[in-house]
């Protein structure tokens, strides 16, 4: 009600000052013209009062409903109106800070290079630009083995043995796929990153590339770790990555066994957990394997939560840590069936590495090669060799593939 009041006590003053205007136009030109400017209209007013009362009184009728409707705001959301007044909502709205300080200068791929986003994980340096399904442009940095300490890297063009592998991938306007061109040495790499608590590395970073690459980077970067996120100093137990359902799941079975020693064999991803349905999750409880079904939900306060979890904390002395890693499960024989379970290729990689698949998406198109793992976003690569020298491969993520095939029988 207040809203509407005030809406028509607006469009009556609107109205009034028009009907001012159409009277000075009536009056002379001259004035009709001069009265679309505010203080001409007050001296049109002051001149011609007896012409212009009328429009001056129906604007003056609009302020009784505008008034009572301010008046209502005032009484039931004070804070609203408030705001209405201050004109505020005029400013433009701040742009919040960005999560990571990442001040690259340069070119990829002969384009401007501007990553949202980066990490280290499993090994892999992975900086991305774009917030889309896939990145519009991505670089990827295979190292080793993923650093437990600060890392620092010098790679000069005439290094030989093993080196780090970089990627490029892009994805233009017009293509459903993204292009991705590797590098296994020829180019030069420095990287000086310090650990910063609680997941991050920070410090400097510089890679030059070929010429014919057209890639050359350079600056401050930082990147996570892991995939939790903090706030306050706490985990953030609302923020979606199979990081942070696999410490839900890990603090659970902690309590509910009264034993600190749980390592997570398998678990579920948190896209498998948004479906409240119950998953399958394997542990070892104190060396003892432990096959439970379990549901995730979000609590009240948007967090990640096992439904029913009614168990209480573990005493001080025994305050689980949630964070220990979980050991490497072996690895069984993978099944040799014609058509594969996404969910357990996501799970299970290793048990699928080198196996010839095909991939269709849901567009109908088919990647077909060795599947070689996951990398860092969780897509699933696919090589395969092409005729002469040199291969392609293919990034789907889980998402987009319609049917999974392993072809080897």
């Amino acid at each position: 009600m207040d809203a509407l009041l005030i809406l028509g006590g607006l469009l009556l003053m609107v109205a009034g000052y028009i009907w001012v205007i159409v009277l000075a136009f009536g009056t002379g030109l001259l004035w009709g013209y001069g009265s679309l400017l505010p203080p001409v209209t007050l001296a049109y007013i002051g001149v011609h009062w007896r012409t212009a009362r009328k429009g001056v009184g129906l604007a003056a009728l609009g302020c009784i409903p505008l008034v009572v409707g301010l008046a209502l705001l005032a009484n039931h959301d004070a804070a609203r109106l408030e705001a209405i007044l201050s004109l505020r909502w005029l400013k433009p709205e701040a742009k919040p800070p960005a999560e990571l300080a990442i001040v690259l200068r340069g070119e990829f791929n002969g384009r401007p290079f501007m990553p949202q986003s980066g990490e280290l994980i499993d090994g892999v340096l992975s900086l991305r630009q774009g917030h889309d399904f896939y990145a519009q442009r991505e670089l990827q940095i295979r190292l080793p083995a993923q650093p437990t300490g600060p890392l620092r890297l010098n790679v000069l063009p005439e290094d030989g043995g093993a080196l780090p592998e970089i990627e490029l991938s892009w994805l233009l306007p017009e293509q459903d796929l993204p292009e991705a061109r590797r590098l296994a040495r020829g180019y030069t790499l420095h990287v000086d990153l310090e650990p910063k608590a609680p997941n991050r590395l920070a410090g400097e970073f510089h890679l030059s590339l070929p010429s014919d690459y057209r890639t050359t980077l350079s600056g401050h970067l930082e990147l996570y770790t892991d995939r939790l996120r903090y706030r306050y100093g706490k985990v953030d137990l609302g923020y979606d990555s199979d990081d942070t359902v696999a410490l839900v799941l890990r603090d659970y079975l902690q309590r509910r066994f009264a034993n600190r020693d749980v390592s997570l064999v398998r678990a579920p991803s948190w896209r498998a957990a948004s479906r409240a349905r119950p998953l399958r999750v394997e542990a070892l409880v104190g060396g003892r394997s432990e096959v439970l079904e379990l549901t995730l939900e979000r609590n009240a306060r948007r967090e990640w939560a096992v439904r029913g979890d009614d168990f209480a904390e573990l005493p001080a002395e025994q305050a689980p840590a949630l964070l220990v890693a979980a050991p490497e499960p072996q690895v069984p024989p993978a099944p040799r069936n014609a058509e594969l379970d996404l969910e357990t290729v996501q799970v299970e990689p290793e048990r699928y590495r080198q196996r010839l698949v095909k991939a269709t998406t849901l567009r109908g198109r088919i990647a077909e090669g060795r599947f070689t793992g996951l990398d860092g976003e969780g897509r699933l690569v696919i090589r395969r060799e092409m005729p002469g020298a040199g291969e392609a491969s293919y990034l789907l993520r889980p998402a987009e593939i319609a049917r999974l095939e392993l072809l080897e029988r």
